[in-house]
């Protein structure tokens, strides 16, 4: 394994747990600033915002630099942003903290998977991109929870302390150890946005918004479905997350392995799992051992979908792929917060805290019908944007 993976594995580690260790750590937060806790939630809200948005906009700003360039100023955003949030005197101030990190993720995570996938040969291509993704599956493991206790014990001032100097790190190996690769020759906003002419990359990101959304739609809702209808004491939460992380873990593995043979089957069977076994949550909720293995499976199936959909946008966007693989990362942020909406939604309408899972259920089969036209199109030889094949980078 070339060792620059390893550096951009870092730096993911460090953004996968800038984006999740908030959740932990909101009580404490909103108690420092003397604001209430939905008020606090706007960490989590801002910042997956601030993702949407920053992926096509800080791509599109760098097109003309080289990839190794925008790697090292993605991460030193990530720094600037938790360091700006650990010495933040006023709420507001710490909001923008999560705001600036946020333009690093979507923009690092896409150019990254460009990266990775060059570093390699093309059948190996997906295997990296899950080998760099097991860096944000390790945060919800690793990260999360030890900045959750750091910021339990230590303040939560020391938990941002702490992710800047993992993004440092990340920075500081892939100033490294990533090789220079200069920009495209046709590296221009205009060639950038034209892949989206492309049928087969805007139905890949719909899988993405839907399929994944299916996942957070239950997930997000997790703590009061454990506690109200499980029966599970609220200290056990975090190791339910715990499991939730492992099997992330798991499936990206899974998924990486298997998308560089099969991608489309491989999609067909995740998603088809996916939702069966978010239509069980809503049976297995109401027994402790049933739902913690459920948990994992969802994490599992989850995951499975990341390393898959994004190989195939940029096998879709070959010619041009930076920019389509940061929006893409947008589109997982994206499902992210349209299907904790849906799931709210239901909840506050009176059909209790299992309902999130139907919804989750809903968007999966309609993502998993999506699989299976942009099948069906690739059969029939639609056409796509004319492209170049991705060059190797010698490891």
């Amino acid at each position: 394994m070339p060792l620059a993976l390893l550096a951009l594995t870092l730096g993911a580690f460090g953004i996968g747990t800038t984006e999740f260790v908030v959740v932990g750590l909101l009580p404490d937060i909103a108690s420092s600033y003397s604001v209430s806790i939905p008020t606090a939630g706007l960490l989590v809200t801002g910042y997956a915002l601030g993702v949407v948005a920053g992926a096509p906009l800080m791509t599109g700003l760098g097109t003309r630099l080289s990839r190794k360039r925008m790697l090292l100023g993605m991460l030193t955003l990530l720094v600037v942003g938790n360091l700006l949030s650990a010495a933040a005197p006023t709420f507001a101030l710490m909001l923008t903290g999560r705001i600036v990190a946020s333009l690093a993720h979507g923009a690092f995570f896409g150019i990254g998977a460009v990266v990775a996938g060059t570093l390699v040969s093309a059948d190996r291509r997906a295997g990296a991109i899950a080998i760099m993704f097991t860096g944000l599956t390790v945060a919800t493991v690793v990260g999360v929870p030890l900045g959750t206790l750091l910021g339990q014990h230590f303040g939560w001032r020391l938990t941002f302390v702490f992710v800047a100097l993992v993004g440092l790190i990340g920075l500081l190996g892939v100033a490294a150890l990533v090789p220079e690769q200069p920009a495209a020759a046709n590296a221009a906003l205009r060639t950038e946005l034209a892949v989206f002419r492309n049928p087969q990359v805007l139905l890949a990101m719909a899988m993405t918004v839907l399929g994944f959304g299916g996942v957070f739609a239950a997930i997000t809702y997790l703590a009061p479905m454990m506690t109200e209808v499980t029966g599970y004491a609220e200290s056990s939460v975090t190791w339910l997350l715990v499991l939730f992380g492992l099997g992330f873990f798991a499936g990206n593995l899974i998924g990486g392995k298997f998308a560089d043979r099969h991608l489309m089957p491989m999609l067909y069977l995740t998603l088809g799992g996916l939702a069966l076994v978010l239509a069980l949550f809503t049976v297995t909720a109401h027994d402790k051992i049933a739902a913690a293995v459920t948990v994992v499976l969802i994490g599992a199936l989850g995951f499975a979908t990341v390393p898959p959909l994004q190989k195939r946008v940029l096998d879709q966007a070959a010619g041009a792929p930076t920019l389509a693989s940061a929006v893409n990362i947008g589109a997982f942020n994206l499902g992210n917060a349209v299907s904790a909406w849906l799931g709210g939604v239901v909840i506050a309408a009176g059909y209790g805290y299992t309902a999130p899972n139907w919804v989750g259920v809903g968007l999966v089969l309609v993502a998993l019908l999506l699989a299976i036209l942009s099948g069906q199109l690739e059969r029939r030889g639609t056409p796509t944007v004319p492209a170049e094949p991705l060059a190797t980078v010698p490891a």
